[in-house]
């Protein structure tokens, strides 16, 4: 990932499965102007596993249509059902100098991200220290003490970035954090039970 921020590259899209017989692959989008970035000829690079032969390769666009309004891209040297299934679960990269003038809504570039603030009920928590590309999602990865915690950037649990306050606001589900609890509840719990037998004795 370290190679990647250096680049300042975005993220556009994730290939999710093959399509017909001539090498035809849906996609998963992340730009809101697909029309404008997979024109024939645009180069992609490539966010595969190592032991796939894509690995460390670009990839260029032969065709772009939209098919029952589902994102179908063709690519040059990809003929085949064959050779399309090899690119699935892939993520497709540009370099930032190629993208638009003004970002896109709710997009961020990994250098952005990176060293802020992470806040949770006003509270600071940690810091990002890395953005990991899955294929399922995006996770945050956040410095927090000793340990590092990986919180899923979704509007759920991330609901604001905010670059200028170098602050992320998180919301995160019970046990994501506990560690990070003021409150030591698992030592509470032997009183409440003592005075509960108490209680009951004095009952009895």
């Amino acid at each position: 990932m370290a190679d990647r921020t250096a680049k300042n590259q975005l993220r556009v899209g994730r290939i999710l499965k093959a399509h017909g017989l001539k090498g035809a692959l849906k996609l998963e989008l992340y730009t809101d102007d697909p029309d404008g970035r997979f024109v024939p000829g645009a180069s992609f690079a490539l966010q595969v596993p190592e032991q796939s032969k894509w690995h460390g390769q670009s990839i260029v666009v032969r065709e772009f249509r939209w098919m029952n309004a589902a994102p179908v891209v063709f690519f040059e040297g990809v003929d085949d059902r064959d050779e399309a299934e090899s690119l699935v679960r892939a993520i497709l990269w540009i370099d930032q100098d190629d993208a638009a003038e003004q970002p896109e809504p709710d997009a961020w570039y990994d250098h952005q991200l990176v060293g802020l603030d992470v806040v949770r009920d006003g509270v600071s928590v940690g810091h990002v220290v890395r953005v990991d590309h899955l294929p399922a999602q995006d996770l945050l990865i956040v410095k927090s003490g000793e340990r590092e915690v990986m919180v899923p950037f979704v509007s759920a649990i991330v609901p604001e970035v905010d670059i200028a306050a170098e602050r992320v606001i998180v919301t995160p589900p019970t046990g994501l954090f506990e560690e990070l609890d003021d409150e030591p509840e698992d030592e509470a719990a032997p009183v409440d039970d003592a005075l509960a037998d108490t209680e009951a004795s004095a009952a009895d």
